[in-house]
């Protein structure tokens, strides 16, 4: 099986512009998210799939010197861009991954796509319930389930959000949810990157460690010695899904 990590990414975000290539420790957000993602076992591929637009020719430049993968395509249909990506790369099995993630844990991603392989199933993700810190999103599918919605989804948030079509059809497809378990278990840690507090209080976390091979465990145990930091980016919200 071939089994490819879809990066989705753009330079245009409503709440922070250019966030992606915001700096720390003279590295790009997204090259955290890439080379996080490099420590995997279980990934045979890498793309970054960014749209057509020309203030995302940056990304593309980007994925030149990053010796990375890259796929280009709908701005609005990430569905659209996901698929024709899947397929350009003779993908098996897909990894959703968003480029505000820059502590996506390449441990619970091989133990997702693990377990997906296992299940047998269509969809395996640990965010149909939210138990795990916001940042750490994995949507394991098939290529087959991504086909699928893309040819059915007509609804405009599940072309914007990829897989929405997949979860909200429990009849067609077969899921499997990954719920944290003991010290993993804290949804109310955001370390997803949205707004400038999101930015200041990643960028405390990954000040503190030395190296890149530093487990969610280790940022937990960090943020519980320093309790007062949660307070940072507490008050932020999610945006719903169909805003």
């Amino acid at each position: 099986m071939n089994i490819v990590a879809i990066v989705q990414a753009r330079m245009g975000s409503t709440r922070l512009p250019g966030k992606v290539l915001k700096k720390i420790k003279n590295k790009y957000i997204i090259d955290y998210v890439i080379d996080r993602l490099r420590i995997c076992k279980n990934l045979n591929n890498i793309v970054l799939a960014t749209t057509t637009s020309e203030k995302d020719n940056i990304l593309e430049d980007f994925s030149i010197k990053k010796k990375l993968n890259i796929f280009r395509g709908d701005e609005n249909d990430v569905l659209r861009r996901y698929f024709y990506a899947a397929k350009k790369y003779n993908a098996d099995i897909v990894i959703r991954v968003t480029s505000d993630c820059p502590l996506i844990d390449p441990w619970i991603v091989d133990r997702i796509i693990t377990k997906h392989i296992d299940f047998g199933g269509d969809y395996t993700s640990n965010t149909i319930v939210r138990s795990y810190p916001r940042g750490l999103d994995v949507e394991v599918l098939n290529f087959n389930a991504l086909e699928e919605a893309f040819k059915n989804a007509n609804k405009k948030y599940q072309r914007e959000h990829v897989t929405p079509y997949i979860k909200e059809n429990k009849d067609e497809f077969k899921l499997q949810s990954i719920e944290a378990q003991k010290k993993l278990k804290r949804p109310d840690i955001r370390i997803t990157l949205d707004t400038l507090e999101d930015f200041k209080f990643i960028s405390i976390i990954i000040n503190h460690f030395n190296d890149l091979y530093f487990k969610t465990e280790d940022v937990i145990d960090f943020l519980e010695e320093r309790p007062h930091l949660l307070k940072i980016n507490k008050h932020i919200k999610q945006k719903n899904i169909k805003e």
